[in-house]
């Protein structure tokens, strides 16, 4: 096997890692909870599940990913005891990463349809009920998404050939420094709208009475189980970081820059959808209906609303991009560590896979709309997002911490030694009971909720 590669830059390291985690969940779901359990209050109850479920979860991907210098599938095999069988999750979790992408490829797709029907000033005029059938139009046209899907996976692959530092780390790079550019230019826009102030008061003030309205247990489980999947942790997409980067700086600290950039989208994301949502007395809906109804609807309103429209768009779509880019990273390494496949063998063998998984969600939406594994109003989309958000990432990201915590897997020490290595903030090692008893029983607890709440 050929020696490793390696990121170029530390910054390249953590924009990668932050790319990953930043996607759709932060402009979907973080706006719309926040808002919904009580503002400020959620936020701070958010903030820390964030450090005290999401942090070591991540903090032990990296450490996995380091010290083995391996994917997530490989890592547990080399690092796991004799005779264990730890590594019987790594394929799991690497099919968890394909389950993703055939999907999370056709939402990129529907974002770069939007973007360049901003553009062309196709979004001007619509009001809630014309957006809203704009978008029916989109889903219930095959041919359109896959044009858009095909478009995203083989721009995705292609910048996974061209390398790790010059692919991957560059495209990263650019995109998430434009992301974070744009997404400081439209929250300003949408903070200086005439009666913006109102959705400001909702979004940033606390309110108490919301989170005794929806219930205390409901307000912790919706803030741990979003500090949870907003890093989309448990199927090795972070772990895969790790084993490309030196010893020269903690593990702990680096999780920490990620988890703050992370945490700066999903707050400015809050900054623009509230106060424009308000200035324009539109309700701000959770899910693909305020990406794809609401803010259209809302940009239409605006004075250059297809500048704004275009802008956050593309923006959403940088977004989507880097989370796409960094999962096929995983999977092209994969098969590269595996089975020591060449790069450009492993991005074009997965690109054409790839085009093919992608095609039951799309049709999902019009030729097999009949298949409703849910029941009705459900579609092929919500089972392959319920497989991999509530059964693979809590299943996966509580067995990585047993794993880096108990004596039968490859242990406390191991992992402290391996997060600590290096300058900068060191894991408390004082929390070694909570993180080794606590956590995973807290991720379970994730686990058990999602299926309740389907199912009974």
């Amino acid at each position: 096997m050929s020696e490793r590669e390696t990121l170029g830059s530390r910054i390249g390291f953590i924009l990668l890692s932050a790319g990953c985690a930043i996607g759709l969940g932060n402009v979907w779901r973080f706006p719309y909870i926040t808002g919904q359990y009580g503002g400020a209050a959620f936020v701070i109850v958010y903030l820390f599940f964030l450090v005290f479920v999401g942090l070591p979860v991540l903090l032990m991907e990296f450490s996995i990913g380091r010290n083995s210098r391996m994917n997530i599938s490989g890592a547990f095999r080399a690092l796991e005891p004799k005779n264990t069988k730890w590594h019987l999750f790594g394929p799991v979790a690497i099919i968890g990463n394909y389950i993703l992408m055939m999907y999370y490829t056709v939402v990129t797709g529907w974002l770069l349809f939007y973007f360049f029907s901003a553009v062309k000033g196709d979004l001007k005029g619509l009001d809630a009920s014309s957006s809203s059938l704009f978008f029916s139009e989109l889903t219930s046209s095959p041919s359109y998404q896959i044009i858009f899907t095909y478009l995203a996976i083989i721009l995705g692959f292609l910048i996974c050939m061209k390398g790790l530092q010059n692919g991957v780390e560059k495209a990263s790079k650019v995109m998430m420094g434009s992301l974070f550019v744009l997404i400081v230019v439209l929250a300003v826009n949408s903070m200086l709208l005439p009666g913006a102030s109102e959705g400001l008061r909702f979004y940033l003030v606390p309110d108490f009475s919301r989170i005794r309205e929806n219930g205390l247990f409901e307000v912790l489980y919706a803030a741990m189980g979003q500090s949870f999947f907003t890093l989309g942790l448990g199927i090795g997409s972070m772990e895969i970081f790790g084993s490309y980067i030196g010893k020269e700086r903690s593990l702990t600290g680096e999780s920490v820059r990620v988890l703050s950039l992370d945490t700066f989208v999903a707050v400015f994301s809050g900054l623009i959808i509230f106060p424009a949502s308000f200035a324009f007395g539109v309700n701000p809906d959770s899910g693909p209906s305020l990406l794809f109804v609401t803010l259209p609807s809302v940009f239409s309103q605006m004075q250059a609303g297809s500048l704004w429209g275009a802008l956050f768009f593309l923006f959403m779509s940088f977004a989507a991009m880097t989370t796409l880019i960094a999962v096929f990273e995983n999977i092209v390494a994969y098969w590269m560590d595996s089975r020591s496949w060449s790069r450009r063998k492993a991005s074009l063998v997965n690109m054409v896979l790839m085009l093919i998984l992608s095609l039951p969600c799309i049709l999902g939406f019009n030729v097999l709309s009949s298949i409703t594994p849910f029941g009705e109003g459900s579609n092929i989309l919500d089972l392959e997002d319920f497989l991999v958000s509530n059964t693979i990432t809590p299943i996966g990201s509580a067995l990585i911490v047993l794993f880096c915590t108990s004596r039968y897997g490859w242990g406390w020490n191991a992992f402290i030694n391996e997060a600590d290595a290096g300058e900068g903030l060191k894991y408390p090692r004082k929390l070694r009971i909570y993180t080794a008893y606590i956590l995973p029983l807290l991720i379970i607890v994730i686990f058990l909720k999602g299926y309740w709440d389907k199912f009974i």
